[in-house]
């Protein structure tokens, strides 16, 4: 008994095509599957009333991203003033290792993301370069485009 597997990461988002169009269009994630919830068990399992959603699932490198779309009940405004901030509990960020963070960066903004340019970090003398992007909702993203496996670095 115990834990089988990781299954997937919940992301809740305003406009569910839009947020499919940047994660699949922008970051190289395939669209796996779609699901349609509604109904008392959807109510009870998610702690909310009248529960009508909708679901795509992407998956890249094994990891599994379910989008969440409700249609009822609506959630509160979707308008995100400043990025999270990182020090808040809770999920921070998602970091996708990149080979040209420059040649990605218009393909975020065209799929509706932001570049937090005041975030960017170059280290020359280890060929690392980091930037903080966000998706149409929001959610912080970090890309890293280093050298090497990072599953093979000190303390990974």
């Amino acid at each position: 008994m115990g834990v089988e597997r990781f299954s997937h990461l919940g992301l809740c988002v305003a406009d569910l095509e839009r947020s499919l169009r940047f994660w699949r269009d922008a970051l190289g994630f395939r669209e796996r599957s779609r699901l349609e919830v509604a109904g008392a068990h959807a109510d009870r399992l998610l702690g909310l009333d009248g529960t009508k959603l909708r679901a795509i699932y992407l998956e890249r490198d094994g990891l599994r991203l379910e989008l969440l779309h409700f249609d009822a009940p609506s959630g509160a405004a979707c308008t995100v003033p400043a990025p999270r901030p990182m020090n808040a509990p809770g999920l921070t960020h998602l970091s996708l290792r990149v080979s040209d963070v420059d040649a990605l960066l218009p393909r975020i903004v065209a799929a509706g993301g932001r570049v937090l340019e005041r975030t960017r970090i170059d280290l020359p003398p280890v060929s690392t370069v980091a930037i903080f992007v966000l998706d149409p909702d929001g959610t912080r993203i970090e890309l890293v485009q280093a050298p090497g496996d990072p599953a093979k670095l000190p303390g990974a």
